[in-house]
């Protein structure tokens, strides 16, 4: 029996220990880092790809051939997956480091999750936000009565999150000044990514993402992350609408915010008019062992953005704000016709119900810092490995060389992790009901496979 076949006798791994709420300690905000120099390929042989089944050559061939080609995929199909663990086509068992992207939270096929979907897509699956919904009201009361926010607006993906936002900034300072001076500019930072629709595109950092579409929405300038001094030079030019920022950095390679800086950051913002916004879709929701990660700051915006794990792995975006901007609103402003379909929303409050459990946080803060930890110790003394860093479940190793050949080592060992940052930077982002045991399994293969930056730089 295979590691496919078997899998359904596999109960996900959800056991979370109590105790005293662990605190994730603070981290000095991280500066742009210079890109790693790719050395030239030598004769060193390459580490054999995995040898895939006729079945999944023909799928990747038909992608290849049906499918615009946004995706630089890695060469596995994956069918199906199970708590942490993920499975493909030719029957391997994968360890999921990634969790889609920082999207399942509670992993693979969580029973519960899987029974409030399947009631649900019996029941109702859309209607459109002309009529009202149940799960769509009674999730938006959660959200606000868990946060600092006092309204919410439902998108389907984090870029969409930030349009509304976006909106909502411009909207807010219109009606703020009907002099006709109101502020249209935004600021966000270096090595942010808050996506790819034409007005986040513009507000995300990497040049690669924004080039080839331009021009994009213009009136967008870029600080240095953790440089308060510059940022409050921007923000007091008194044309900025609305300052974007990320807590804890994802896509941008695991960088965390201080104290000081969010704290300078809202001041700044409110002497000059303008609007905080965090957005969340990446580090938000547990990730950090805070629901929000914004709470390790004691530091409170005026909007904050959230999609990922929101809905444990189906589409969703949100918008939180405060009665401020949610009075600028107004009918026929902003709509969406899949934003907060019942499906999607009865999803989340199951996902909130399980990440609102006693001591599910704690667990999740204590095992990100018992990960770090193990990870300092497994990788300490190779030379490629600069830094470890990060805040709950979300995890960088940052390298000296691009961290393609470790990320490719990894898969073929059966562990699934990412880049991040300019390409240096392993992203660990699992699933938060993630075992102690599993995160050593992940430490050591890591550990095993450092041997394949030796073999693509030497």
């Amino acid at each position: 029996m295979n590691s496919l076949q078997s899998f359904l006798a596999v109960k996900p791994a959800c056991g979370l220990g109590g105790g005293a709420r662990l605190r994730p300690s603070r981290v000095s905000a991280c500066l742009a880092t210079p890109t790693p120099t790719p050395t030239p390929p030598t004769s060193a042989p390459a580490a054999r790809p995995r040898e895939l089944s006729a079945a999944s050559r023909a799928v990747v061939e038909d992608e290849a051939r049906y499918i615009v080609g946004t995706y630089n995929r890695s060469r596995v199909v994956l069918v199906a997956g199970r708590g942490c663990k993920l499975y493909d086509a030719d029957g391997r068992e994968y360890l999921d480091m990634a969790a889609g992207i920082a999207v399942n939270a509670l992993g693979h096929a969580d029973p519960d999750w899987v029974a409030t979907v399947a009631a649900q897509a019996g029941t109702l699956v859309h209607a459109s936000n002309v009529q009202y919904t149940v799960p769509q009201v009674a999730l938006a009361k959660r959200l606000v009565e868990a946060s600092f926010a006092d309204r919410a607006f439902f998108a389907n993906t984090g870029t969409e999150a930030n349009e509304a936002a976006i909106k909502f900034a411009r909207k807010y300072q219109r009606v703020a000044r009907p002099d006709g001076d109101a502020p249209t500019e935004f600021m966000s930072f270096t090595n942010c990514f808050h996506g790819r629709t034409m007005g986040s595109l513009a507000l995300t950092s990497k040049v690669q993402y924004r080039e080839p579409f331009a021009p994009v929405m213009p009136g967008a300038t870029f600080a240095e992350y953790g440089n308060l001094e510059e940022a409050k030079k921007v923000i007091q030019s008194g044309k900025i609408a609305a300052v974007f920022v990320e807590p804890v950095q994802g896509e941008g390679g695991i960088h965390s915010a201080t104290k000081e800086f969010l704290q300078g950051l809202r001041d700044a913002c409110d002497e000059a008019g303008a609007l905080l916004v965090f957005d969340e879709v990446q580090c938000g929701l547990g990730r950090t062992g805070y629901l929000w990660a914004h709470e390790a700051y004691g530091v409170v915006p005026d909007m904050m953005t959230l999609a990922k794990p929101l809905a444990g792995g189906l589409p969703i975006g949100v918008v939180l704000v405060t009665e401020k901007v949610a009075s600028a609103i107004k009918y026929g402003d902003h709509g969406t016709t899949f934003g907060g379909g019942p499906l999607v929303c009865q999803a989340a409050l199951t996902t909130l119900d399980k990440i609102q459990k006693p001591g599910f946080l704690e667990g999740v803060a204590k095992k990100g810092e018992n990960f770090k930890q193990l990870l300092s110790t497994k990788l300490s003394g190779n030379s490629h490995v600069k830094e470890i860093r990060g805040f709950g479940l979300i995890v960088g190793i940052e390298l000296d060389v691009l961290a393609g050949p470790l990320v490719d080592a990894c898969l073929d060992a059966g562990v699934i992790v990412l880049t991040a940052g300019k390409g240096n930077v392993v992203r660990l982002v699992p699933p938060l009901i993630i075992s102690e045991k599993e995160l050593e399994q992940a430490a050591e293969v890591i550990r095993d496979c450092l041997p394949a930056l030796d073999a693509s730089t030497s």
